[in-house]
């Protein structure tokens, strides 16, 4: 076959195979444009380590200035596209080019507060991994400093309602790292993932402070067999507040609870709700839940 009957072969089935097209509509947020500002976003939160020199305190505002005025005027393109295809609110359908403007400035005001929590996930990680030289070492070679960075960043678009950009930036994330950690997630302060490799965190994860999660964890769903009638739900685990969930896993449902100081074993299936300080553990044969004895007690554990 020559190009031209290559061409028509193909033509025939745009129009035979509609649901996979999109023509003659609003221009879509660019995926290579967002990858390029998320990374950029990243060494705005990180300054010097991801940079190709140097960076010296006294060119730290002029080097700052320059790369906020490239990503503002970048990132403002692309949630006009974003706001275009579904507009937030009535205002902004109106006028799409102003919201973008403003969305675009409230979120790179909230860089700062992203920081400061992101201060306390890399202390999380250096406190909880012996293995760890230093921190500069983490922020460099730990790719859960990337995935959890950009789903922070990513939540505070997902807030905001901004359509399509959020799930680019963490998906970006995730094809780098393996590490799928939704936009939608609400993930407390001193949180780590320790190797992280297919560890996922579904949209409605809450997450408390000081949870300390390994690869292979899921955070899932119980069943998406309703598809988008569950949309809005509660969906997905809530993880209170100094709990630690070893490899491999999975705990399933937006009504499942695990307690306070509750530590979840490796390769567990979880449904239902957990108490507070709570050992979770697969001994080979049955899954048993198991009552942390008291801090200076006895390791006699009652069922």
């Amino acid at each position: 076959m020559n190009v031209t009957q290559l061409t028509d072969q193909l033509i025939a089935s745009y129009a035979r195979v509609g649901g996979i097209n999109y023509l003659d509509g609003k221009n879509l947020p660019s995926k290579s444009a967002i990858a390029s500002i998320t990374g950029d976003l990243v060494r705005l939160l990180f300054p010097g380590f991801f940079d190709e020199k140097v960076i010296h305190s006294s060119e730290l505002k002029v080097e700052t200035a320059t790369l906020m005025d490239s990503v503002l005027g970048r990132l403002e393109d692309e949630m006009c596209k974003a706001i275009e295809y579904q507009p937030p609110n009535d205002e902004a359908k109106r006028a799409p080019r102003k919201a973008a403007e403003a969305a675009t400035r409230e979120f790179l005001a909230s860089l700062s507060g992203v920081r400061e929590i992101l201060q306390t996930d890399v202390e999380a990680a250096y406190a909880g991994d012996p293995a760890a030289a230093s921190k500069e070492e983490i922020i460099l070679a730990y790719p859960f400093i990337e995935s959890i960075a950009v789903q922070r960043l990513a939540h505070e678009l997902y807030r905001r309602q901004i359509a399509l950009i959020p799930r680019i930036m963490t998906e970006w994330a995730h094809s780098r790292t393996g590490m799928d950690l939704h936009p939608g997630a609400t993930i407390g302060s001193h949180f780590f993932i320790d190797h992280g490799t297919g560890t996922v965190i579904g949209e409605t994860c809450v997450i408390g402070d000081h949870v300390k999660i390994y690869h292979g964890v899921t955070l899932g769903a119980r069943s998406t067999s309703g598809g988008q009638q569950l949309k809005g739900s509660k969906r997905h685990p809530s993880i209170e507040d100094r709990v630690t969930i070893y490899p491999g896993a999975t705990i399933l449902g937006g009504e499942t609870v695990i307690g306070a100081g509750s530590t979840i074993g490796g390769n567990v299936f979880i449904m239902q709700s957990v108490a507070p300080n709570s050992l979770v553990i697969y001994d080979g044969l049955d899954m048993r839940v198991l009552q942390k004895p008291p801090k200076g007690k006895p390791a006699d554990y009652q069922i």
